[in-house]
Formats: C-alpha cells, sequence, structure tokens
C-alpha cells in the first residue's frame, strides 16, 4: 500500500513541476486559503466541507513572510489570537520550498502548484493538503 501511494505522490509531484517554473507559483501564494482535503501517506483522506478556520499567507519581495490561522466572523472581519509562523519561500531544485519557523519547531513543505484559487502541498511526511482561495461567507440582513 505504502509503495502503491509513493508512486501516486511521485506521479502528482512530476505532473504539476514538469516542464513549469516553480517561481509562478509564488505569484499565487499570498491572500486567504480555506483547507479542503487532505490525503495522509497512508492513502487515507479526510475532507473538509467546513472549516472554522482558513490560512493568510503573506510574503513579501524578498520571498519571507507569515501564515496565520484566522476566524471569519459574521461580520465579514476575522478573529486571529496573534500568533504567526513565519515563512521563508525557497526555490531549490526546481521546486517551491517553505520553510517554517515557530518558537517551538520548524519544519518545511514543497508546493506542488499554486494557481488563482488551488494550493496543493506536500509535507516531509508525504500528507498532501488541498487548499482552495478562500471565499467569505454572503451575509443574510
Amino acid at each position: 500500500m505504502k509503495f502503491k501511494l509513493f508512486f501516486t505522490v511521485l506521479a502528482c509531484f512530476t505532473l504539476f513541476h514538469c516542464g513549469k517554473n516553480p517561481e509562478t507559483s509564488l505569484q499565487y501564494l499570498n491572500g486567504y486559503w480555506e483547507i479542503k482535503e487532505v490525503t495522509l501517506a497512508d492513502g487515507s483522506k479526510r475532507e473538509y466541507t467546513f472549516s472554522n478556520t482558513i490560512d493568510f499567507i503573506e510574503l513579501n519581495d524578498s520571498l519571507v513572510g507569515f501564515r496565520k490561522k484566522l476566524t471569519p466572523t459574521l461580520e465579514g472581519t476575522f478573529k486571529t489570537s496573534g500568533d504567526a509562523e513565519n515563512i521563508k519561500a525557497i526555490i531549490q531544485h526546481d521546486s517551491l520550498i517553505l520553510e517554517y519557523t515557530t518558537p517551538f519547531s520548524n519544519w518545511k513543505e514543497t508546493v506542488l502548484k499554486a494557481t488563482e484559487d488551488k494550493l496543493l502541498i506536500v509535507n516531509a511526511q508525504k500528507d498532501l493538503y488541498l487548499y482552495s482561495r478562500y471565499e467569505p461567507l454572503e451575509r443574510i440582513d
């Protein structure tokens, strides 16, 4: 089973990276992202039809920035704990790597695909995270 999953992840990585410049993904990273699906390395999936938090990513021109967890409110604003993960984006071996640091941990993730409305990331444990661009809830007055 793990052998099959390894080749699936490898095929996704190859499909999304062959002939593509990872620098083009950088233009799409900034903004609000909502988790839609996680596929764990063992092949199990978890779909998120609703998530009470979203990720806000902001990178500056020098490719450093942060990621914060936000909770949308019905008023169209966001609540946050104020905690943020520092991010540094690096182009390495034709891949876009995100290096995260907090006071408690450091880790890396690889951006497999980033478009205007989709973000696919894989972590060191080979878990795949699929995000879509966050769309605010419509207010009903």
